[in-house]
């Protein structure tokens, strides 16, 4: 790895500014000592949902209240939500789970940047590797665990599953804006038991929006940044409505920055989440979460590896129009819209029976957007040629077109579950999920105007017909089923647990492009999938754990199941994938320590999959579209060791350490269709070796402060590892100041948040191939390289931002 001597000098001043400010800080004390609490309501408590702070040591992982998730308005210094009370400067929450789980609070959340999304605020949690393409955190979703990718794992959102149910992309920058957050859980290898997935063979992430105010009040926040950025929020908080128990938030929001450094365009997005609550009796709750998003943005160019280097992080759509250029960067964007409604409710009905019901419906749609130059005459509607294109302005036979493809996807589902408490130390568990997904996708082609001022914005028709791509019509539905059994022995020192899960799923796809083959498609899956897990306190703060996990993941992607055809192609040029499938097992050994001075922890783990699908990420031939493919590689397996180590406030500060190990390869060799390359015993793709983060956080109640480095090594990128991704290491740093109350503003602040430091050009993520280079496969022929695609890092940007409580 090569680390800039311009990186590391920076990070090295960034640190010892951080000391140096809180030294200045510390002779300043306030009136009221050291650890100064504001007696202010702040507007953040942690949410008592599924994933919280606090899990119950069962295979379930289902969340059980505590005293400081349910509340902790007496203990904020900040309306931003800070307690200063979770060790790590908000990176190591308390954890009982028999499992390997991290997470992240308001303490953490609230000094990152006020852009940022779930899964940039999880990327210095163990294991965890975040590709960031975007300096704000706004944009990107792909991470990496233990070998695998955002679509192995389940993400929940206030008890619902809100990724996209078919190819797993979860988009959180959709689901809340980071100053509605509450909290992020990851649970590596192992999903809940009563979860509502079918995909988490890697475990799952949880996020969970700030409950309402007892008060009524609200919040504000203006940001403003390098290229151009800009973001301004508001919530308002009713309050307790009168005597009924109901109280609620509602924020707006816009954030718009360039694209800067990395090309023209740039970034809109205006943002709506409402939250109201009703809690009564014992355990009696029922929430109502509503969010809105509509977000354009202009799409980031992914290179290969010859053109990163040649053009770094230069690489992106033209500037600039001229007929027939389908580079244009006004001709490729993607729109990323969605509606999502979650009513979890909770109920206690006898001191020994709770109930658990969470509907969820959610709205997703595009359009997409990419330039093409598309034959004027004798080009393709599936397999059938066509004549002569009306309209359009012809350049050397061929007309430039934008690309549509307006996909839409709605959801609806209903997760049940109930614990019955039989003694005093079993409880039984069982519970049904049931989700309906409909998905429509037809693409067409939009002739450009000579001048690239716009399209038309009617269709291309051949005979009658749109022409299309691909006209795509998906129907799922899901039935999982649940039962689970609980056993606390030894005056609750032990704790064992065993489960059992069915999960059902039928899918079925059609396409109406002339052609098509097959026309229809249909993919059933039935899986059984067994848990256990025992823990056992050694101490009150001293807790091992062993748990073995299965869990499976149906085929990602409409694309699985569909051909896609081009324009410029007589035939497919996408074919349906491998319909099997993929299935883990695996098993966890861990040990922690909580309470007193430090929290610390770590696991060893050992995954085995079966018919393991590598999600592949590339352009459609000759496009500007990219569509998501996967390839069965067969059996992977992986084994490592991770860890965490976080103190408590020490002179106002809060260190944090955290680490993996991973050793992870390819059980067998890859058939390429035409023969077979020898991959067995390859190092896996996404695998990097060593992956580490340091943090350090500072507050003393009105300077604050906040350093984290993280190091990434390199990893392979293609099945016979002739190409590699470098390794990189980035850092950032958040410097502010926090005032008394200035009339109705309470405790505004100011923020200054700068991420890569040093402004480090990295690749960040890819998407993978089977060799990039040409090798010889086992009948002989040569199997041409096809080499994968990079998503290339965010670079330097500065963000100021100030706000306040009201």
């Amino acid at each position: 790895m090569r680390i800039s001597f311009r990186q590391l000098s920076l990070s090295c001043v960034a640190l010892t500014g951080l000391v140096a400010a809180s030294a200045h800080a510390q002779t300043k004390k306030t009136a009221t000592g050291h650890d100064r609490k504001a007696t202010a309501s702040a507007p953040a408590a942690q949410n008592r949902s599924s994933g919280g702070d606090d899990l119950s040591s069962s295979v379930l992982g289902q969340f059980n209240r505590s005293s400081e998730e349910v509340s902790v308005t007496s203990h904020a210094v900040a309306a931003t939500g800070i307690t200063n009370r979770t060790p790590g400067g908000g990176l190591m929450p308390p954890q009982s789970a028999p499992r390997s789980q991290s997470g992240v609070t308001r303490d953490f959340i609230a000094k990152q940047s006020p852009s940022s999304n779930i899964t940039s605020l999880i990327a210095n949690l163990p294991g965890v590797t975040v590709t960031s393409q975007d300096p704000f955190g706004t944009t990107g979703d792909h991470l990496q665990v233990r070998g695998l990718n955002e679509t192995q794992f389940g993400y929940l959102f206030e008890g619902a599953p809100l990724a996209d149910p078919i190819n797993y992309a979860p988009y959180t920058g959709t689901l809340v804006d980071t100053e509605n957050l509450g909290s992020v859980t990851v649970s590596q290898g192992a999903p809940d038991l009563n979860a509502p997935f079918y995909n988490a063979v890697g475990g799952q992430i949880t996020a969970t929006a700030i409950n309402p105010s007892h008060h009524m009040g609200g919040f504000a926040d203006l940001a403003g940044g390098s290229y151009s950025f800009n973001k301004e929020f508001l919530r308002f908080d009713t309050g307790d409505i009168g005597n009924s128990g109901v109280r609620g938030f509602l924020s707006f929001s816009h954030t718009a920055y360039d694209n800067g450094a990395r090309g023209p365009g740039g970034f809109l997005r205006y943002h709506l989440d409402t939250k109201f609550v009703k809690e009564w009796g014992d355990g009696n709750d029922v929430a109502a979460i509503f969010s809105y998003n509509r977000q354009e943005s202009t799409s980031w160019r992914a290179p290969t590896m010859a053109q990163w280097k040649q053009y770094g992080v230069g690489f992106s759509y033209d500037q600039n129009f001229y007929p027939g250029n389908a580079n244009y960067y006004k001709l490729n964007s993607q729109n990323l819209n969605q509606q999502l409604i979650v009513l979890p409710m909770n109920f206690t009905l006898t001191d020994r029976l709770k109930l658990h019901v969470t509907p969820y419906y959610v709205h997703q749609f595009g359009p997409s957007l990419g330039g093409e130059n598309i034959p004027a005459v004798g080009g393709y509607y599936g397999t059938q040629q066509y004549g002569q294109l009306s309209g359009g302005t012809v350049v050397n036979g061929s007309i430039l077109t934008l690309g549509v493809d307006p996909w839409d996807q709605k959801t609806g589902g209903l997760n049940m579950s109930a614990d019955w408490r039989i003694t005093n130390s079993n409880t039984f568990s069982f519970g049904w999920w049931y989700a309906y997904t409909t998905h429509q996708e037809l693409s067409d082609f939009q002739p450009v105007y000579a001048d690239g001022s716009g399209w038309s914005g009617t269709p291309i028709s051949v005979n009658g017909h749109i022409l299309s791509g691909y006209d795509l019509n998906f129907m799922q539905q899901v039935n999982t089923l649940f039962i689970a059994d609980t056993q606390r022995l030894l005056n609750d020192r032990l704790t064992i647990s065993a489960g059992f899960r069915v999960a059902m799923v039928s899918r079925q796809g059609t396409n109406l492009i002339p052609g098509a083959d097959p026309y229809k498609m249909q993919g059933n899956y039935f899986e059984p999938l067994p848990q256990f897990s025992a823990s056992y306190k050694i101490t009150p703060h001293d807790q091992i754990f062993i748990n073995g996990t299965t869990a499976f993941r149906a085929p990602e992607s409409v694309e699985a199941y569909s051909q896609i055809f081009d324009p410029n192609s007589s035939h497919a040029t996408m074919q349906p994938q491998s319909l099997k499938p993929e299935y883990s097992i695996s098993e966890e050994i861990g040990y922690r320590h909580q309470g007193g001075f430090y929290n610390f922890s770590m696991s060893l783990f050992n995954i085995n999959m079966t018919n393991h699908q590598v999600t592949s990420t590339g352009y459609i031939p000759g496009t500007n579209q990219m569509v998501a493919s996967p390839i069965n590689i067969g059996g992977q397996t992986s084994r490592g060791i991770q860890g965490e180590f976080g103190l408590g406030r020490w002179h106002h500060f809060s260190p944090y350490l955290s680490g993996q190990f991973l050793h992870s390869t390819f059980d067998n060799n890859f058939n390429t269709g035409t023969g077979v390359l020898p991959t067995a015993g390859k190092i896996a793709v996404a695998a990097p070796k060593f992956t580490g983060a340091i943090g350090i956080n500072y507050d003393d109640g009105r300077f604050f402060g906040n350093f984290d480095l993280r190091y990434v090594d390199s990893q392979y990128t293609t099945f016979m590892n002739d190409e590699k991704m470098p390794s990189y290491i980035t850092s950032n740093l958040t410097l502010g100041y926090r005032m008394k109350a200035i009339g109705p503003m309470k405790h505004p602040q100011i923020q200054l948040n700068l991420t890569n430091l040093g402004d480090n050009h990295y690749l960040s993520g890819s998407s993978y191939s089977a060799n990039a280079k040409a090798h010889v496969t086992s009948t002989g022929q040569i199997a041409a390289g096809s080499p994968p695609v990079y998503y290339v890092g965010g670079v330097f940007a500065a963000m100021v931002s100030l706000s306040t409580g009201f």
